[in-house]
């Protein structure tokens, strides 16, 4: 990856939907140079181009980021929460927590009922520490790309 790619991808990053005739200039290419570096990076899989949903847009108005800490393995708990609509994603760490999961509701009310009743009978769950967090309007997944 040399820093005309780097530069591709902090465009994408912002924009997403950019035209090829808007990115090119931007940086230092013509449209097509710029198709083509970019279609390089996608083949590569460098880079996804995907559609990220606004939770909050959607009609959540409370999210939490859950540290769980699990007996067992918690790859049977991550698969266990991800198959409910409420969680946006889990990951598996190495941490202090065994895993974190981000999780979505309508409201408080629902939020504190999805910790209490439906996460902490998964089978494996040995503690959760919520970290809620109210009127996010948006979610901007930024990486330094260089």
């Amino acid at each position: 990856m040399d820093d005309i790619d780097r530069a591709i991808l902090r465009e994408l990053q912002t924009d997403g939907r950019i035209a090829y005739a808007d990115l090119g200039p931007k940086v230092g290419l013509s449209a097509s140079a710029a198709r083509q570096r970019l279609q390089r990076l996608l083949d590569a899989r460098v880079v996804q181009v995907v559609g990220v949903t606004d939770p909050m847009a959607m009609g959540g108005q409370a999210m939490a980021l859950l540290g769980i800490g699990v007996d067992g393995d918690p790859r049977a708990v991550a698969d266990a929460l991800a198959e409910r609509p409420e969680v946006v994603y889990s990951v598996l760490t190495s941490g202090g927590f065994d895993l974190f999961a981000e999780v979505v509701a309508p409201g408080p009310k629902e939020l504190l009922d999805f910790v209490n009743d439906v996460v902490r009978p998964v089978e494996g769950v040995r503690e959760i520490r919520s970290f809620p967090y109210f009127g996010i309007h948006t979610h901007r997944f930024l990486w330094d790309v260089g």
